[in-house]
């Protein structure tokens, strides 16, 4: 037999058998007319190879597990649509289960617990819906234009582990099945849209922060808009530096329209070419250039959304076009400042931070009234109190976010600086509240969903920091911190498989972390506690000592390398280090120290009580 990892899809029918009994021949016609016309079509269009198609049971093997959930959840959208003048009692809807695993492969069969965690998730999906295992969840990641549900751990019948479950939601954020009501017409449903990030073409390769800059602000200024369903910043970025085929990519993020574009810098001159394509058939539905001085780049963009917006015939609501209209700042100049500050803090590295700092900080000398700028620096302060809290007092950063809500008091980035600052001081109610104010405004902002998760962390409150660090990864795809706390949470919580899970996420992406930044201690040293909880204690010591290579001064570090050495069972060394952290560390930081599981080896030890004694007392 030929053993492979495979994608596999099950589906079958809900209550075929009541069906049958109400009207066998009409439910037998249904289903054949749903499998040739729809299911058949979309299997081969996602590359699937239907293994078996017995009574009102498919199961399907893909060789991507990105396309196996796309064909599931673009299936189960179609249905939703064929059913619509169906009545309740006569609907035939399908339940589905995708799941990741090894396969036994026999004539053209496929066999293995890959095969019957499929065939169990399907059984527990929801009538219409589609659930998943979390290695599926995993591999996913922001590929798609879905959000998941998480369902729990679920005991699988003849399944030997437990598997954590997630369900893919198939509608909209913000929309209800009552969209897909009969009599609704197509002009008032949301038109799915991604936004590619627009090419670089200027000669300096350093200008590439403007080109994403652009791409997205204009994501966000679509976002705006209640008539188009957006693909998220994180999602599309994926895309980036690489050659597409619009139709595959349409498929791939589930939407219908692909905006492209390209941006050329020449002194003060820019040249913007955008095209929005219909992905079904290809027609570019408009095309324009712009050639102008580099002080109409907000009139550009502006013209950019409204044309698409035009061209999706989507009815603006006053508000929307109230917002669309509000301009952060109408001075080019700390405008580039500003994308160069939140191009170079995405490194987090101390360095980096306080170039940005000094990008915002310009902007700002620029532009006195410019609130995305005050909330950057208040953002790089947050984040350079992790090295050094002293050089940072908490009321500049509340000072700073507060300047920002003054001049726009719906500034996501400001209240998240601000729950920073106060949970740092110890607000934490007054943190809690502007943490949920920002994910309010938007849910999708990776600096929020992070700091909430940390705000939970540090109170060991696990399995709600768990909820925040896990969007948080699935947000950036670059983000390696978020899944070694995640991996650091599970452990609190005795979760064996999801630990190795997160770390094994965690270590590859600091591996890429550390090729594209080398300098940066930061990948090395989470990487080194992530490979201890695997128990390569030879890596994480290897790791560790790169980390300390890099910058021997770097607090973050050293703290890590205490936990990489309490995990491996060092409690000397881990203490030791921890002792000469001390006095360099903030009242704030205790709360790891006491709640932190990945110091659980020596939580017991006098040497260690009278050190948290110490951080207490300062």
């Amino acid at each position: 037999m030929e053993r492979r990892l495979a994608a596999i899809l099950a589906a079958d029918v809900v209550g075929f058998s009541r069906l049958m009994g109400i009207d066998e021949t009409g439910t037998l016609a249904a289903l054949s007319r749903h499998r040739s016309e729809l299911f058949d079509v979309k299997v081969a269009e996602y590359g699937g190879r239907i293994v078996n198609a017995a009574g009102d049971g498919m199961l399907v093997e893909f060789a991507s597990v990105v396309k196996a959930v796309a064909c599931a959840s673009d299936i189960q959208r179609s249905m939703i649509a064929r059913n619509e003048d169906v009545p309740p009692e006569h609907r035939l809807e399908f339940r589905m289960g995708v799941n990741l695993g090894d396969v036994l492969v026999e004539d053209g069969n496929i066999f293995g617990d890959g095969v019957n965690v499929a065939a169990r998730l399907e059984a527990i999906s929801d009538p219409g819906g589609v659930a998943i295992s979390a290695s599926v969840r995993d591999h996913v990641g922001s590929r798609l234009n879905l959000t998941f549900e998480e369902r729990g751990e679920h005991s699988l019948k003849n399944i030997r582990q437990t598997v954590k479950v997630y369900a893919v939601v198939l509608d909209p954020p913000g929309t209800t099945r009552s969209a897909h009501a009969p009599g609704r017409s197509a002009e008032t449903r949301k038109r799915f849209i991604a936004a590619l990030p627009f090419t670089n073409m200027s000669s300096d390769a350093n200008d590439e922060y403007f080109s994403d800059g652009i791409t997205e602000d204009i994501i966000t200024d679509l976002s705006k808009v209640s008539g188009l369903q957006v693909v998220p910043r994180n999602t599309v970025f994926l895309y980036k530096g690489s050659s597409v085929n619009v139709k595959e990519v349409a498929e791939e993020l589930g939407v219908r329209y692909v905006l492209q574009g390209s941006v050329r810098m020449a002194g003060m001159r820019v040249r913007i070419s955008a095209q929005l394509i219909d992905a079904m058939n290809g027609d570019h539905m408009w095309v324009d250039r712009f050639d102008r001085d580099l002080t109409d780049i907000f009139a550009i963009q502006d013209e950019i959304t409204h044309s698409i917006v035009t061209q999706l015939k989507v009815k603006l609501l006053p508000e929307e076009e109230k917002a669309l209209q509000h301009a952060q700042t109408g001075n080019a100049e700390a405008y580039t400042y500003y994308l160069r500050g939140r191009q170079l803090s995405h490194a987090w590295t101390k360095s980096y931070l306080l170039l940005a700092r000094r990008m915002f900080v310009k902007a700002v000398e620029l532009d006195p009234g410019y609130a995305r700028a005050y909330a950057g620096i208040a953002d790089c302060d947050a984040a350079i109190r992790d090295w050094d809290a002293a050089e940072i007092p908490l009321g500049r950063i509340l000072e700073m976010s507060l300047k920002a809500l003054s001049l726009d008091p719906d500034l996501a980035e400001a209240h998240t600086s601000r729950g920073i600052a106060l949970h740092q001081s110890g607000h934490d109610e007054e943190a809690r509240a502007a943490f949920e104010r920002a994910l309010e405004l938007d849910r999708n902002l990776y600096e929020a969903n992070f700091h909430y998760g940390r705000f939970f962390f540090t109170r060991g409150e696990f399995n709600a920091a768990i909820t925040f660090f896990e969007r948080a990864a699935q947000i950036r795809s670059d983000d390696y911190v978020s899944p070694i706390h995640l991996m650091s949470a599970y452990r609190s919580l005795g979760d064996e498989s999801s630990i190795e899970r997160w770390a094994r996420l965690g270590i590859a992406r600091a591996e890429q972390a550390l090729n594209l930044n080398p300098e940066n201690s930061g990948p090395a040293h989470r990487g080194a506690l992530a490979l201890a909880h695997l128990g390569d204690g030879d890596r994480a010591r290897d790791w560790a000592e790169r980390a300390l290579a890099i910058d021997p001064e770097d607090v973050v570090a050293q703290y890590n390398i205490a936990c990489v050495y309490a995990v491996l069972g060092d409690l000397e060394d881990a203490l030791s280090l921890l002792e000469d952290l001390v006095p360099r560390s903030s009242a704030y930081h205790r709360a790891w120290f006491k709640n932190d599981p990945d110091l659980s080896a020596i939580h017991d030890t006098p040497r260690f009580r009278r050190l948290v004694d110490t951080v207490d007392d300062r």
